[in-house]
């Protein structure tokens, strides 16, 4: 029963509130569809912690894009051994962790220790997705050092992989997650979590590319005056009070 609701229900529920949580995020707080920076109030340890995370956590969807969306039937056909992927992909996963644990490490400090300003600034919704983030990307570094590399290792492909392709068809066998290794439970419904909290935290920011720059026929230029130099609209007034 709870296998039914943890890996046939939730993730759906989860996913309803992401659609109409940026619906209603959107609608109700346009000014707040933003990553609420603190560069102004700190900048030093940002500059190392924000590329950091974020290129970690890129290289980490990534790897979970194809190792969750990518049969083990088309690596095969492409003449890719499942040890060759394998070792591969626990390689990437091991330094795109390494990366994204180090970034993370210094925003929290940054903002929970260092910087009292950064501090001040924190939100409820920062302190529930900084917390979700943290215990995430712990149990997907336990997964793949304690047991990939460490470990005796676990094949994901033939189980929770075709599970997760099944959500998009809408018939998932919660089966075929249940066996697996609590960790991998665990870090599913985790990522169910984070989806559904996202609408209402500084992530919303994700799909605020100005992709309208790209449709714009012209660019607008602002050309800088020195202050010894009137600028056309000092220059406009001056001739009017003439």
């Amino acid at each position: 029963m709870w296998n039914n609701f943890w890996f046939g229900i939730f993730p759906y529920v989860c996913f309803a509130i992401f659609v109409v949580g940026h619906i209603w995020r959107y609608r109700a707080d346009q000014y707040g569809w933003t990553t609420r920076t603190s560069q102004v109030l700190e900048k030093k340890w940002l500059q190392w912690g924000s590329p950091l995370f974020h290129f970690g956590a890129l290289f980490a969807i990534l790897g979970h894009i194809g190792g969750l969306l990518i049969p083990e039937s088309w690596t095969r056909a492409l003449g890719i051994p499942d040890h060759v992927y394998h070792t591969v992909a626990v390689a990437a996963g091991t330094i795109a962790g390494i990366v994204l644990v180090a970034g993370l490490v210094i925003l929290l400090a940054r903002r929970f220790f260092y910087s009292e300003r950064v501090k001040v600034v924190t939100t409820k919704w920062d302190y529930v997705l900084y917390a979700l983030l943290t215990v995430e990307i712990f149990i997907g570094m336990w997964q793949t050092v304690a047991i990939n590399v460490f470990g005796e290792g676990y094949e994901y492909r033939g189980t929770i992989s075709v599970w997760f392709r099944q959500l998009f068809i809408l018939q998932p066998d919660p089966s075929l997650i249940a066996g697996s290794p609590i960790w991998y439970q665990l870090h599913a419904i985790i990522a169910c979590l984070l989806m559904a909290v996202w609408p209402f935290t500084r992530l919303v920011h994700v799909w605020s590319i100005p992709l309208a720059y790209l449709a714009r026929p012209y660019v607008v230029y602002r050309r800088r005056y020195s202050p010894d130099r009137p600028t056309p609209r000092e220059k406009e007034g001056a001739r009017s009070s003439r």
